[in-house]
Parts: structure tokens; sequence; C-alpha cells
């Protein structure tokens, strides 16, 4: 409860006003009152606003409690409202209550005011958290349910790039530099690669892309891009860090972390076109129990936190309201796509975090991350050796596909470089191919998501009768879509669509010169 009440009292008699101030501040309640007597005084204090509870006598001389009462109800609901009367009779009071009066105290059995005070209070004060929780689920479920369209879209979406992508690919390669057609291609591929990238910022939103987590720690991350990040946001805005040196490790991918933590500083230069100051800051918090049953979906726990802070433009309060929504943006035509933050929320829900936003227009904007705290090394990854020269093979391939499309351009790219291809558009089919097919087969490779069989089971069966098959997983997105759930098990090679003839190639030849599972362990 506030250290001192501010409370609208609509009251002609100032001696009954200065009894219920003393009255409160007997019982350690230290208020400030504003008195009015006129409908026109109340009106305007009520659209004023700032008051935590409102008194009001039923009879005046020019107004009236009843009308007070009604008027209160539609402009401040939220504030409790108690009547102080010597005239009110019992059926008055019940019928006030009705239509929505907190509480009534008679003028001749003063003693239980305060009470009423305080009761009044503590319930406006717990439905207030109410509201705000049902209004943070309300909330959640909107994101959910625009996310599980996105994905649904993005998966589509991303069939379609296969075949744009691919087929361009296999163009390029086929005509020469000087060839006319070779700068109309390229257009065609250059629009396939900006479309892929829209498509996985949905993905990120939706929480359905393939992430790698490593336990990492988030200065190290910030101290990698902080020379891109000044580049980034300009001369005009100075980057300051305040990073907590005893910082404990976060688990989530380091490469989806740094790309929270771009789009953020590109929101924040955005909100800055006159220059300004962007500071961010880590530091160790504990998240307990009070704060995690006032914001849905947060365990409480211990948790590291990563501060995104700006002294720009700020936003109000319907902005943020839409704020984590994909292609809602502030911005002009031709400005934004009103993906960053999306993806940004995306990640960060996929990783296990909790992201909130505090900002007033004309004070800045802060977003704060909050990740889990876990134990471990921190993990580095070692950039992959590069090679330019595109692999080929003469292994046997089964090629499981619902998209009939992606079937024709896969299985067109993997005979090009030598393979024998068997395809099958279902679970089914390829179950049944197995069986009939007299020789071995080196490697499944199976779209993730089908009508009827997934992917996995695919691979799972066919491992049944051979034993010796590998597997490789492709897919527009990955199932479930979490850190835990639906990825693929070690031993085994996931692409993400879309790809080009190129990620295919190398792909295939890792998943074939992968040593199985069992091989690994007797090598070892």
């Amino acid at each position: 409860m506030k250290s001192r009440l501010r409370i609208l009292h609509l009251e002609d008699n100032l001696k009954d006003a200065e009894l219920v101030q003393a009255m409160l501040a007997a019982e350690g309640l230290p208020s400030e009152v504003t008195r009015v007597e006129t409908q026109a005084a109340f009106v305007a204090a009520l659209e004023e606003g700032g008051f935590d509870v409102i008194i009001s006598d039923y009879t005046l001389p020019s107004y009236d409690g009843h009308s007070a009462l009604l008027t209160a109800r539609a402009t401040r609901p939220e504030v409790p409202f108690i009547f102080f009367s010597g005239t009110m009779g019992e059926e008055l009071a019940v019928g006030a209550l009705k239509e929505g009066a907190t509480d009534y105290v008679l003028k001749s059995r003063p003693a239980r005011f305060a009470a009423a005070v305080v009761r009044a209070l503590r319930e406006a004060e717990e439905k207030a958290d109410r509201t705000r929780l049902e209004e943070q689920l309300r909330q959640s479920q909107k994101l959910e349910s625009i996310g599980l369209l996105a994905g649904g879209i993005a998966h589509d979406f991303n069939n379609l790039l296969t075949v744009i992508k691919g087929y361009s690919g296999l163009l390029l390669s086929s005509v020469g530099n000087d060839d006319g057609m070779r700068k109309d291609i390229q257009r065609i591929k250059e629009a396939g690669d900006r479309a892929a990238l829209l498509v996985r910022q949905l993905l990120a939103f939706s929480r359905k892309q393939m992430l790698t987590p490593a336990v990492l720690d988030l200065n190290a991350v910030i101290a990698d891009i902080e020379t891109l990040l000044r580049r980034l946001i300009g001369e005009d805005i100075a980057l300051t860090t305040s990073l907590e040196p005893e910082l404990g490790h976060a688990k989530a991918d380091p490469g989806q972390i740094e790309q929270v933590i771009m789009n953020l500083a590109v929101n924040a230069r955005d909100a800055m076109p006159r220059g300004g100051q962007l500071i961010i800051e880590t530091t160790n918090i504990e998240l307990d129990e009070v704060y995690a049953q006032s914001h849905v979906a947060v365990q409480p726990g211990p948790h590291v936190m990563l501060a995104v802070r700006d002294t720009g433009c700020g936003m109000d309060a319907v902005t943020q309201a839409h704020l984590f929504e994909p292609f809602f943006t502030t911005k002009g035509p031709g400005k934004g796509t009103g993906l960053g933050l999306a993806t940004v929320y995306g990640i960060v829900k996929q990783s296990g975090g909790h992201i909130q936003v505090y900002s007033v227009p004309g004070n800045g904007t802060t977003f704060k991350i909050y990740l889990p705290r876990v134990e471990g090394i921190r993990q580095r990854n070692e950039p992959a050796p590069v090679s330019t020269e595109i692999p080929h093979g003469w292994e046997t391939i089964l090629l499981v596909e619902d998209e009939e499309e992606v079937r024709t351009l896969v299985s067109k790219i993997l005979q090009m470089r030598g393979y024998t291809v068997l395809y099958a558009q279902e679970g089914a089919e390829a179950l049944h191919i197995s069986q009939s097919h007299p020789g071995r087969i080196h490697l499944v490779l199976t779209d993730m998501v089908m009508p009827g069989m997934s992917g996995r089971e695919v691979a799972e069966r066919l491992a049944v009768a051979r034993r010796d098959i590998k597997v490789m997983y492709m897919s527009g997105y990955t199932g479930k879509g979490t850190i835990h759930h639906d990825v693929p098990d070690p031993g085994t090679t996931f692409l993400q669509k879309p790809f080009t003839p190129e990620d295919l190639a190398f792909k295939v030849r890792k998943a074939l010169d992968m040593p199985r599972a069992d091989d690994r362990s007797s090598i070892c």
C-alpha cells in the first residue's frame, strides 16, 4: 500500500473531511485529500485521475452521491468508491452496492471507516493484479495463436522457396558469366534469398526454428559483436556497456542471441534519429515466487539478465501492447518489415527465457531479457573447414518427401551428383520400396513433417530392417520446434528448407560420411 493515499472526497462539510483524514492518520494511513463540493469540480478531478479511493457523502446541496457513483463507475471503475454519509438508509445503501459502490459507512458509526478503506484498497489491488495477469495471459495466447499460424505459413513457403532457390541455383550453374539470362536468374535467386530471410524470422517468432543451444557467456557474446554494433548504430549514438564480471552462464544458440542483441540495437537506433545513448547491461538476478506469480509462464529461480536501454522517443501503452506481433511497425512504408521484435520474442521464448519492455513516451525504452542460469563450462564453436569443391557420390538414397515439386528437385540434384535415388511421397510407400529393393540403401533422406507418418517414424521403422542405413532429415520447420523436442538424434543430419543445390550436396555427403552412433562408440 502507498505511504500516502490520494483521496477524492465529495463533501460540503469541511469538518467531516477533516474527520476522514484524522481517522485514517490514526490508523497509520496518512492521506492527501482533494475535497470537492460540486458536480463540475468532481468530474474535473476524475478526469485528472491519480486517486486511490473516492469517498462521497450521499446528499449535497448542489449534487447527489448516487449521480457521483454512476459517473465514477463510468470514468474510473478501478478506483474504490465508499459512501460516508449521515442520511443514507439501509435500502439506499444496498442499492448503491448493487450499482458498484465498494462500501458504505454511516457518519453516526465511524468506527469501522478506516477498516473499510483498508479492505477496499486491498481488494482493488488484488483485482488489479488479476486483471494484469489475465491481460498477460490473453496476450500470450494471442501471440501463441499468431505463432502457430506463422509457423504453418512458413513451412509451406519454405517448400516453395526450396523449389525457387533450387532451380535458380541449377540454372546459374548451367549458364556462363556472359549469358544474357544470368542477371535475370540472379535476381530470382536474390529475391528467393530475401524471402527466405523473412520466413526464418517468422519461424523464429513461432518458435519453430532449428537451434543449436550451447552453454554461453553473454558478456563474451556482447564483446564479440561490439565493433559491429558500433558501426550498426552510427557515430551519433554512444554505446556503453555495463557487464557483470561474475556473470553466470545461460544455454542458448549463440548466433540467435547475437541476432537478438543486434535487432534490439537497430530498434534503439531508429528510436534516436537525432542521436542518443545505447546502454547494454548484464547482471545475475533471482526471479522469486512473487515475480513469477505476477508474470505468465515465468519460472522462479536464478537467471542472467540482458538489458538494452536507449534514450529515444519511447512508446505509449498502445504501441507496447502490439510490440511483439509480426508485421506490426511504427516505421514508415518501406522502412521495416515489422519482424525484428517478433524475432526477438520468439528466440527468447524458444530459449526458455522471458522478455519485458519498459517505456514512457519521451523517456526512452528498456528491454530486459531473462535467461535461466545454468551450470557448465562455456562451449566454444570452432568454425568448420570450408570446402569449395561440391561433392559427388555413388550411393543409393531413399528420398521421402510429400511435396512433389520438392521431391522432383531433390531427386534431380542428387542424380546430377552421381547418386542413385529411390523416391516415395509418404512413409508407407517408403517402407514398401525398402522391402522390395534388393540392394543396399545407404541413406534415407526424409522430410520431418508429412501426413500419415512422420519422418522420424519412417527412419525408425526403416532402421529395424536395415540396421546400417543412415538418416538425414529436412524440414521447413522442426515439428514442435523447441530446443527440447523433435530435434534429430545425434548421428543424424538436418537440412533446413529452403536450401540450395550446394547445401544439399554438402549435407548429403556429410550424412553419408558420418560414422553411425554404434561405430563411434567402438572407435572411442
